[in-house]
């Protein structure tokens, strides 16, 4: 069947790829003049299905306030009038509790474990390259109370069965040699060895040749400007994509346009939960590569992650609210500065970095909203949050099956738009082919 595909970033691309593969006649439309421009460009580089857990969870509100306090604050809300960040903001409080953390945490795992085969198996089917490593992600607690509080999820760790190693200061230093300069600054860490580093933005770059070479059509500096449909009710369809280079039609419309998804659906009925995260990334020329971290360390103090991309440094980090504004702000440049020199001080040049700044979709849960929609030819692939490069290849994988009329290889359960109210009449495909459901 002919789909069309509406974003170009790492979710849109995997999807495309695999939709093409399945057999599919694929086109993908993006505002951006080539693919991965946009928040997938210049992300922290961790693909982490051991470090996919949920923002919201028991204790997030008292250490939110104590976010906003610090000098080098990870937590930045911009004052504003908009209701969609209030209602966002009062749906992430209600998963601040212990039982809706473990259940959403469970739910992002499986996802993103699954992500990290596809993703494996991808790998061995195109030889892509894009500066990966394969040496894990090292969670830095520089107090006690960070090395206590790892208990809950190590259970859920546990229960998935994702290999981990709990480290003292001296472990540390084995993985990270370069920490040996600033060992008194630490006292142990949570090393997640399953996990992978690499460049998101030459990922998706690659990929997107790979596809166009096996018959994806790209439609790059296209401004998509609206769905059109035959109804709203359940079971209506999609009869065209509206962009400024005139009207799209296809048999399945697949969006992934991120944080931008919210704006094309909410004119046709359809609303979810996703709000726009902004974080900020700096790219830093290695000097010294001794001294540079061997893959990610994430320093748990200030919820930055420090990356070795090839012969650079990614520093990326800050959830800050404020709507869609992609100004870059001085201060979480001097934030992503002081961590990775604090860290390591001789890595590399901070004076020589590349400041950027990206809109990460949230969902309240932080788990995505995947699969069908009340529409029978609408999916959606949206609400990654910070793990969009982690859960990519996975998710492109479930979408190819769903959209197929194909079994998924994992349980759908939590991932679709069936577990927020008021969605009736949400379509999943669980077999061979669609069903209508209720979403309550």
């Amino acid at each position: 069947m002919k789909v069309v595909v509406l974003g170009s970033g790492v979710i849109g691309v995997t999807s495309a790829y695999q939709l093409a593969k399945a057999g599919h006649e694929v086109t993908v439309v993006d505002r951006q003049p080539a693919a991965g421009l946009e928040t997938s460009y210049a992300n922290a580089g961790e693909v982490s299905p051991g470090y996919s857990a949920p923002w919201a969870g028991p204790g997030v509100p008292l250490k939110a306030i104590k976010w906003l306090l610090m000098h080098h604050r990870p937590l930045v809300i911009r004052p504003q009038l908009d209701m969609n960040l209030l209602r966002w903001g009062v749906a992430m409080l209600r998963n601040c509790t212990t039982a809706r953390y473990e259940l959403n945490k469970g739910r992002m795992v499986r996802l993103a474990e699954y992500s990290r085969d596809c993703m494996k198996a991808l790998r061995a089917e195109t030889g892509l390259n894009y500066d990966q490593r394969m040496q894990g992600t090292l969670q830095l607690f520089r107090t006690q109370a960070q090395l206590d509080g790892t208990g809950a999820d190590i259970a859920i760790l546990k229960r998935y069965g994702v290999r981990f190693d709990l480290l003292d200061r001296a472990g540390c230093i084995r993985h990270e040699p370069a920490l040996a300069k600033v060992q008194e600054k630490f006292v142990g860490g949570l090393l997640l060895p399953g996990d992978e580093t690499g460049d998101c933005f030459k990922f998706t770059q690659n990929l997107a040749a790979l596809a166009a070479q096996s018959g994806v059509i790209f439609r790059h500096g296209t401004t998509i400007q609206k769905l059109q449909s035959d109804g709203a009710s359940v079971g209506a369809a999609i009869t065209g994509v509206v962009t400024d280079a005139g009207t799209l039609k296809a048999d399945a419309y697949l969006l992934a346009m991120g944080s931008h998804s919210p704006k094309l659906l909410s004119p046709i009925g359809i609303n979810i939960p996703v709000y726009p995260v902004k974080g900020y990334s700096i790219t830093v020329p290695i000097t010294q590569a001794s001294a540079a971290p061997e893959s990610t360390v994430m320093d748990e103090t200030h919820k930055v992650a420090v990356t070795r991309l090839g012969d650079r440094i990614r520093v990326g980090g800050t959830a800050e609210l404020a709507g869609y504004d992609l100004r870059l702000h001085d201060a979480r440049r001097r934030t992503l500065e002081h961590v990775v020199t604090d860290l390591f001080p001789d890595g590399g040049d901070v004076s020589r970095a590349e400041f950027w700044c990206g809109l990460r979709p949230m969902t309240p849960d932080g788990t995505p909203v995947l699969g069908g929609t009340k529409l029978r030819n609408l999916y959606l692939a949206t609400g990654h949050g910070t793990l969009g490069w982690t859960m990519a290849a996975g998710t492109g994988c479930v979408m190819a099956d769903l959209m197929s009329g194909k079994q998924t290889a994992i349980d759908m359960d939590g991932l679709t738009m069936a577990r927020y109210g008021g969605n009736a009449g949400v379509q999943q495909a669980t077999g061979t082919r669609a069903k209508v459901t209720s979403s309550a």
